[in-house]
Parts: structure tokens; C-alpha cells; sequence
């Protein structure tokens, strides 16, 4: 990256790094049971709700004592189940169709982080109803209040239902962008680890890095706080306690409890301090082939973590410390080494593999454009890289023919 560009781009994060203190971040009100909403509903005057979920859930019966409830108290229910694993366009535009048909008042987002936010978009939509998505993405674009959203998630790893961020994906274009706007933040967050128990093995460790991505590249930018420091240590301590328990054994509710907390802090600490590369470059493997997002951050952390080098040690020996794979007596270097390398042995112990199949050559330029459009200059990671040296990570987690 060209020195006038690297400037530009610190410049853009010292700004929001000093205005942080001054943004309306808020933290959803947490429950501990589906059971408590249809009470909350009428005690808000809520008659008509919408149900954003998606087709697996549901036929898991994982929504069905929260629509049994409802209809118990007097409470309508539409539900849009179509939400896929990268929600795109069209589903928020189905589900708001959905929405305004059957005169619904508020939003329950219940799933994983595509049905939460399916839900994020589709209010946005709501609130803006003569603007596409498209015209809403990006930073502060989101400035009215959308309908009251309830996020229910069923996975513990992307943190969406505390974040201000939605990401979509655009089908015909292939790529995802972000909505981000403190509008988008659930006012309620259910975290019942009873509707976790059923979660695969595949999806538990996905979804499990997801968070240990958030947690770790939050804390290694430079734009922490003391908050978000701290919540990142708690969830990555967490991660490394519990995820393989639950993991191993679906039925641990416990462990599944711990995972919804770290899951949860973990998007506490990078709605604060933001994510890095490895997002980045996972999301424009999404749009491009429709890789499940938690996958291709596991796959991607520990390679990206060691390209940063020196600049990150410091902070991965931390992280290093608070997961229990290094001690005081490490050495920095020695300590960020263990932590890198306590990812790959825990992505090896879950079956998560080192490579991911299907990525194209050809699509390489196109998506390192993407990445680096979306992380710089806003992602305050702690080495700056430009389009050419992004391209170097698809070669590294590409298969190999």
C-alpha cells in the first residue's frame, strides 16, 4: 500500500477511534427464555409480530414453542422462513412483502446470524421504504428508528444479535456488503441455550470460530477500548473452555451456555473496535461461492494472524494468556506463536479444514477488490495491506488441484 494511501486510512481510524466515545452504542436487554416473550409483546401492545427465521429451523421444530405461544396469547404470527444461509436482497424483499401484507408490528428474529440479519435489513427497509438496500449499505445510513427487533439466536458465534451491522448479499452482483447503523442494534436478546442443544457438530465449530475471529481481531486493532478489551479476554477464554465441550457433546447445556455468552461478548467488543482482514477477505469468499462465513474465517484466521507479524504479537499474547495455551513465562513472539497455533489445532480437532474448495483464480482480483473495499480504511488492523497483497490469502486457503 502507497504511503499516501496508509495515511488516509490511519487518518479515518484515529477520527472514529476519538468519536467512538461519543456514539450512541447501546446493548440489547437481555432474556434468558423464549418463554418471556409473549409477555413482553403485550405488555408492548404488540398484536401482529413477524417471525424471521429460516426453512431448517423451523422444520427442527426450533421455532414451534415460540409460534405455539404466541397464538396462546392472542398474539398474530407471520412467519418468513426463507431466509438462506447468505441472505440476500430478494429475501428482505419477500419478507418486508410479507410484512406490510399481514400488518405486522414488530420483528423476532430467531436463527443464526443470516436470519438476524435478514431481520436487521428487512427493518431497514421498513423504516426506509422508498430506498433500496443498495442506497442503505454502509456506515450511518440507517438514521430512523426500524420496528422493535427481538433477535433469538440459535447459534453462538455472530454476535448480530448486539451488533449494528447486517450483511447482505447481493446474488446478481456476487458479492455482500454491510449495513451499519446503531438503528440496526436488537432491542432484545434472547439467549436460551435449550434452542442451541440440536445445533450439528459442523455448525457448532463454525459458528464457534465466527466468534473467536470477532473476539481476536477486536482486540488486535487499534481501535480498542477498555470495554471491548475486556470482553474480548471474557470470550476468548470462554471459546477455548467450552467450544469443543459443546462440540463433543451437543447435549452440554452448560458449555452451550457459556458459547451464547462469549458469542455475545464477543459482539459486544467488535461493535467497538471493529474486525479485521480476516473478515474481509471471508466475506467476499461468501458472496462469490456462498461459503458459509464462519468456515472461512476459521480457515483464514490463523494465516492472516501470522501475516500481520510483529505488529500483532503483543496483543496475541494476550489473547494468548487469557485462552490458557501460553504462560507469563512465554515470550511475546513465543506467546503469539501458541495462540496461532492453538487456532489450527482446535479447527483440526472439529474437522474444519485447511483448505476451501471451489475457490476460482480467475475471481481472485475481483474479490480482493471487494476485501480491501470494505476494510480499508475503515478496519484498524495492524498492518495495512492493499489489493495485490490481500490476493495472497485466496492462494493460501485455495484447494489445490
Amino acid at each position: 500500500m502507497n504511503i499516501f494511501k496508509r495515511i488516509y486510512c490511519r487518518v479515518v481510524q484515529w477520527v472514529f477511534r476519538v468519536a467512538a466515545p461519543c456514539m450512541p452504542y447501546r446493548e440489547p436487554k437481555l432474556l434468558s427464555s423464549i418463554d418471556e416473550l409473549p409477555g413482553l409483546l403485550l405488555e408492548n401492545g404488540v398484536r401482529a409480530a413477524m417471525l424471521v427465521t429460516d426453512r431448517g429451523v423451523r422444520a427442527a421444530g426450533l421455532t414451534r414453542p415460540l409460534e405455539e405461544g404466541l397464538l396462546k396469547s392472542g398474539i398474530r404470527t407471520a412467519v418468513y422462513d426463507g431466509t438462506c444461509a447468505n441472505p440476500t436482497v430478494k429475501n428482505v424483499e419477500e419478507a418486508r412483502e410479507l410484512y406490510i401484507t399481514e400488518g405486522c408490528e414488530c420483528l423476532i428474529a430467531f436463527g443464526g446470524g443470516s436470519a438476524i440479519d435478514c431481520a436487521k435489513a428487512l427493518g431497514a427497509r421498513i423504516a426506509y421504504p422508498k430506498k433500496s438496500l443498495d442506497k442503505l449499505k454502509g456506515l450511518l445510513h440507517v438514521t430512523r428508528k426500524i420496528p422493535t427487533l427481538i433477535a433469538i439466536p440459535t447459534t453462538a458465534g455472530t454476535g448480530s444479535e448486539v451488533t449494528l451491522a447486517a450483511v447482505i448479499t447481493d446474488s446478481e452482483e456476487h458479492h455482500k456488503y454491510t449495513l451499519m447503523d446503531f438503528n440496526l442494534i436488537p432491542r432484545y436478546a434472547v439467549l436460551d441455550p435449550g434452542v442451541t442443544l440440536s445445533l450439528p457438530k459442523e455448525l457448532t465449530a463454525t459458528t464457534g470460530m465466527d466468534a473467536l475471529t470477532h473476539a481476536t481481531e477486536a482486540y488486535i486493532g487499534g481501535s480498542t477500548t477498555k470495554k471491548s478489551r475486556k470482553a474480548a479476554l471474557e470470550a476468548v477464554r470462554l471459546i477455548f473452555e467450552n467450544l469443543y465441550l459443546a462440540y463433543k457433546d451437543g447435549s452440554d447445556r452448560q458449555a452451550r451456555e457459556n458459547m451464547l455468552k462469549a458469542s455475545y461478548l464477543a459482539g459486544v467488543a467488535f461493535s467497538r473496535s471493529y474486525v479485521g482482514y480476516v473478515h474481509a477477505v471471508a466475506h467476499s469468499l461468501g458472496g462469490q461461492y456462498n461459503i458459509p462465513h464462519g468456515l472461512a474465517n476459521a480457515t483464514l484466521m490463523p494465516i492472516v494472524l501470522e501475516a500481520y507479524g510483529k505488529s500483532a504479537h503483543k496483543r496475541l499474547y494476550d489473547l494468548a494468556i487469557a485462552a490458557g495455551v501460553a504462560g507469563k513465562e512465554d515470550g511475546v513472539d513465543v506467546g503469539a506463536g501458541k495462540y496461532t497455533e492453538a487456532i489450527r489445532e482446535l479447527n483440526l480437532k472439529m474437522g474444519i479444514p485447511q483448505r476451501l474448495r471451489g475457490i476460482r483464480e480467475e475471481d481472485i482480483p475481483k474479490m480482493a477488490h471487494h476485501a480491501s473495499v470494505e476494510a480499508n480504511p475503515l478496519y484498524p488492523v495492524p498492518t495495512l495491506m492493499d489489493e495485490g497483497e490481500l490476493e495472497g490469502f485466496y492462494y493460501k486457503v485455495m484447494e489445490q488441484v
